[in-house]
């Protein structure tokens, strides 16, 4: 399907922020995130000065949606068999790099989720998608370190970050890949 900018709707979001920004949603939707002072002229003029960057990222979701659509989807018996090595893997990874970071960790369970890598609640019990067995082992590393840095700093925030950076200091090319590749592995169990 070839996307042009007449046939593209831009849906206009107004809140208390205070810039302007741009969304393209899963469904192909383009958003754009207002302040509510912000006229209709300048949202228009926003919107057409980044109709390339619009454009472009569209036919880039376009393509990831085909190749989610196309992905084949992983059995009841294979998704037991990666939560069952994962359940081997991920304490080990958890252990190791508690040691190193030196926080403790409550319980960990191993899930089978539609949307998330993993998580740490506010009592330290983590929580982990047998689907990372699908990913290469830097990035089970990078997820295991994420969530105990969370048991250091409950938030994203610079000194989260540098904390992550400690253990595992290329973590953005891991963002990258699970940007590049995640969606296509979450389709699986869908």
């Amino acid at each position: 399907m070839q996307t042009t900018p007449e046939k593209i709707e831009i849906e206009i979001v107004r809140s208390r922020r205070r810039t302007l920004s741009l969304e393209i949603t899963e469904d192909l939707k383009v958003k754009i995130r207002a302040p509510y002072g912000v006229s209709k002229r300048r949202i228009r003029q926003f919107a057409a000065d980044k109709m390339d960057w619009i454009v472009k990222n569209i036919q880039k979701m376009q393509l990831k949606q085909e190749k989610i659509n196309a992905v084949e989807k992983l059995t009841r018996e294979e998704l037991e068999q990666l939560a069952d090595r994962a359940g081997e893997v991920i304490p080990a990874r958890v252990a190791y790099f508690a040691k190193q970071l030196q926080v403790t960790y409550g319980r960990i369970t191993i899930r089978n989720q539609q949307t998330r890598w993993g998580s740490c609640s506010a009592k330290g019990n983590l929580n982990f998608n047998c689907l990372l067995m699908l990913t290469p082992p830097g990035i089970v590393d990078y997820i295991v370190v994420h969530e105990l840095c969370h048991r250091l700093e409950m938030n994203h925030s610079k000194r989260f970050w540098a904390h992550v950076a400690t253990q595992i200091p290329d973590y953005r090319s891991c963002e990258k890949w699970l940007k590049e590749n995640g969606s296509i592995i979450m389709a699986r169990n869908r």
